[in-house]
């Protein structure tokens, strides 16, 4: 299990719920929303719209998506609760936050 997220079914989500999705678009060399503050249990997809390809990473390697081409996606579950830093390994100057409730 990667550290910090939990196994579907655990906080913040219960059986019969529906599924929280957030989108977040790499568009010219930026990540929008560049914060965004979701619920437990949200699954966060990140949409290459660039050109250029783009990573989604943190420190901490909660966040790690390959080298996402032109019109990729990457989506990861959030189920615990704090504040998620992210950026773009290839374009330092991108970079994001999200804020789980």
């Amino acid at each position: 299990m990667v550290p910090g997220l939990l196994a579907a079914g655990a906080l913040g989500a219960r059986a019969g719920d529906p599924p929280r999705a957030a989108t977040i678009e790499i568009k010219g060399y930026t990540f929008a929303p560049r914060t965004i503050t979701i619920a437990a249990g949200t699954t966060v997809t990140w949409r290459n719209l660039d050109a250029e390809p783009h990573t989604v990473r943190n420190g901490d390697a909660l966040v790690r998506s390959g080298a996402l081409d032109q019109g990729d996606t990457y989506s990861l579950r959030f189920d615990q609760r704090g504040v998620y830093h992210y950026g773009c390994s290839l374009h330092p100057q991108m970079s994001g936050t999200i804020i789980v409730q």
